[in-house]
């Protein structure tokens, strides 16, 4: 098994135009030389701006997925697409696509918690109106690695990273589109968290800054993309408000150390 890994993460401020992101993803792409996986977030190729508008559901055969495919093979790499909106059934998902370094195209995980919320002073946010709850945890086996998955929202739900920790993931990956508000108040402090109770690495790959697309229609996220280690470090943070690469180096033996100075998977009481 491969002991330390190269990833990259995609920073991103997607809209609600597939062409005008996978020319942002191929633009963030283009200087990346080596990694192993490179990361999306939440939205990568879809965003709504606004509540209500029509979301555009790609199936695995959409040819955004074949030019990404085409990138993965030029890369030699996995690429990770946090989520897209997957038509599967006459229904859509929020869901992960996995491209293989051969091109290749699958779905890894859909979303388990919806967005349906309203804070205060704002208009209410309703993601059930559009998707359907994905229904069980899944860990993705990627470059000899054990990675469990998650997007945005099941970031606020400890019992799914408890799964993953029951498990022995080495990585737990969160791709968002955080809302300013409550990325402010609970992004840093939840991630890691999470990853100092699941002793594993953490990689959440974030949307940031306004979104826009020539309407008077705009969302705004909060950035910030973040890895953090096994003991709750960070080691790689994106910026609040524009698209950028971040790079990053996991060490295994770092995961395996924590693991033996805090054993947590011995002391466990509660299944």
């Amino acid at each position: 098994m491969s002991s330390n890994l190269k990833i990259a993460l995609c920073q991103m401020t997607s809209v609600d135009d597939v062409e005008a992101n996978l020319q942002q993803i191929e633009k963030l792409c283009a200087p990346i030389e080596k990694a192993d996986v490179i990361f999306f977030p939440e939205n990568c190729l879809f965003m709504r701006l606004k509540e209500g508008d029509l979301i555009r559901g790609l199936d695995l055969e959409d040819p955004a997925f074949l030019r990404l495919g085409e990138l993965a093979k030029n890369k030699s790499c996995y690429l990770h697409l946090g989520s897209v909106p997957l038509r599967e059934n006459g229904k859509l998902s929020n869901a992960s696509v996995v491209i293989s370094p051969r091109g290749e195209a699958r779905c890894s995980y859909r979303k388990i918690h919806l967005f349906d919320i309203t804070l205060e002073g704002q208009n209410p946010v309703r993601e059930s109106d559009a998707f359907i709850h994905g229904s069980e945890p899944l860990v993705l086996d990627m470059v000899s690695w054990r990675w469990g998955q998650t997007i945005c929202y099941d970031l606020r739900f400890s019992e799914l990273f408890s799964i993953y920790a029951h498990q022995s993931v080495d990585a737990i990956l969160v791709p968002a589109a955080f809302l300013i508000k409550t990325g402010q108040a609970h992004w840093e402090i939840l991630l890691r968290a999470r990853a100092i109770e699941s002793q594993c690495y953490v990689i959440a790959t974030a949307q940031a800054g306004a979104h826009r697309n020539g309407g008077e229609a705009e969302r705004k996220t909060y950035g910030h993309s973040l890895v953090v280690n096994p003991w709750g470090e960070i080691i790689a943070e994106g910026s609040a408000d524009h698209p950028e690469i971040l790079l990053a180096e996991l060490d295994r033996d770092l995961i395996e150390k924590v693991r033996r100075q805090i054993p947590m998977s011995g002391h466990r009481r509660l299944k």
